[in-house]
């Protein structure tokens, strides 16, 4: 079993000197070095084409500036779900290409003299490409609405004071959650919504619009209207299509630093360059399959955790180092005897969550013994004279033998 849950002691037994090593501690490495995400490090909005910022509350104000001094408007503002972002995305796109290739042109005062009149520059959906920007803005913010509401779920140090009980916690807010008023103490305050009805959120506040996921379910409609369609058009059967499904990323760490990439065949140039470490070379030159592959990089995991190096067994007092001393002695791509690695202990992962173990393959031969198959030559009779080629063919030999037999 390659794969376990939570391993809460990983034991494994040097083949050398008749030592023994004990790791008694789960392990697991780094997992946001290349999938973290652009978060909000400012509250400050940009001009899309000069140095002038604006703070996010004033965005009415970023507009006004852009329409009057750089004739710019941005069509469906308020249907932009980050405007930040947004506005990043095409400060830099118009410093690649001119605006004219992105924006429509309106003229106006068309009629009078050519000094009088005045172009301004149209942002919209109707271009395909800020289309695509809105509706992955969209998603992106949905996504982000979706992991702080599982954390809110997950949150135990959550301190607030029951509106519907005595149990009493700290941080005690005495306001209605529906019309905003503010009571003298809890009971008042219960009192009211019970009369009120007011034991819910006020729909009509928009502050809270951006907290409902209905609101990024479709491009362009906000959840009242959403709500307001009719449903009885919809196929009531739909079978479930799970293929625009996209999970979180899954990162491989490096096996001689934290450098992590997205993709196996990064992570391998990334060690190949960086390390002189080539794992299908190893991988060619032993012929190991898919499970001594595993066994190898779970070995080399647990050495380099220890800080000691897989070929002359010298402990080291950090990983840098004896990564240092591997790669100057050329130790990087030497191991030691087989049977030092190729032991059942080394099934298990030294970190629980490698996920270079779930890339590993051995089916390269395969494939390569399919295209040699595959690229041998078939070359068609000639079929010009037919009376001739039923004549010579096989088939009469064959229907002799059978004949004669």
């Amino acid at each position: 079993m390659i794969h376990g849950g939570s391993v809460m002691a990983a034991v494994g037994m040097a083949a050398r000197e008749g030592k023994k090593d004990w790791i008694l501690e789960p392990l697991s490495l780094p997992e946001s070095s290349c999938c973290i995400t652009d978060g909000f490090t400012s509250l400050v909005l940009p001009c899309i084409f000069c140095e002038d910022c604006y703070p996010a509350e004033e965005q009415e104000k970023l507009l006004g500036h852009m329409i009057v001094e750089h004739k710019l408007v941005i069509a469906d503002v308020k249907l932009i779900v980050d405007f930040r972002r947004y506005v990043l995305y095409w400060k830099k796109r118009f410093i690649e290409q001119s605006i004219t290739d992105f924006c429509s042109v309106i003229r106006t005062n068309s009629q009078a003299p050519e000094e009088e009149q005045t172009d301004y520059y149209l942002l919209c959906d109707v271009l395909p490409e800020d289309r695509v920007l809105r509706e992955q803005l969209q998603q992106k913010r949905l996504e982000e609405v979706l992991e702080q509401q599982q954390q809110e779920r997950n949150d135990s140090s959550f301190a607030r004071v029951c509106m519907f009980c005595n149990e009493e916690f700290s941080g005690n807010s005495l306001q209605c959650l529906y019309c905003e008023k503010t009571f003298r103490d809890k009971n008042t305050l219960k009192d009211h919504m019970r009369k009120k009805q007011h034991r819910r959120i006020n729909a009509r506040n928009h502050e809270y619009d951006k907290f409902y996921t209905i609101n990024y379910l479709e491009l362009g409609k906000n959840w009242e209207e959403v709500q307001s369609e009719d449903d009885r058009e919809m196929i009531e059967e739909q079978d479930d299509d799970w293929s625009d499904w996209q999970g979180p990323p899954v990162c491989a760490v490096c096996l001689f630093c934290e450098k992590a990439q997205d993709t196996t065949e990064k992570l391998q140039l990334h060690m190949k360059v960086a390390h002189h470490f080539d794992l299908l070379k190893l991988k060619s030159e032993m012929g190991l399959n898919f499970y001594q592959q595993v066994k190898l990089v779970n070995f080399i995991r647990r050495e380099i955790h220890q800080c000691r190096c897989n070929e002359c067994g010298k402990t080291f007092s950090s990983k840098s180092e004896v990564v240092s001393h591997m790669t100057e002695t050329s130790h990087i791509m030497s191991l030691l005897d087989r049977s030092a690695w190729d032991q059942p202990q080394y099934y298990f992962p030294t970190y629980e969550n490698d996920a270079l173990l779930c890339s590993l393959s051995d089916c390269e031969s395969e494939s390569v013994a399919d295209n040699q198959i595959t690229n041998i030559p078939v070359i068609a009779e000639d079929i010009s004279d037919l009376q001739a080629l039923k004549k010579s063919s096989i088939l009469n030999f064959l229907q002799h033998s059978d004949t004669k037999n």
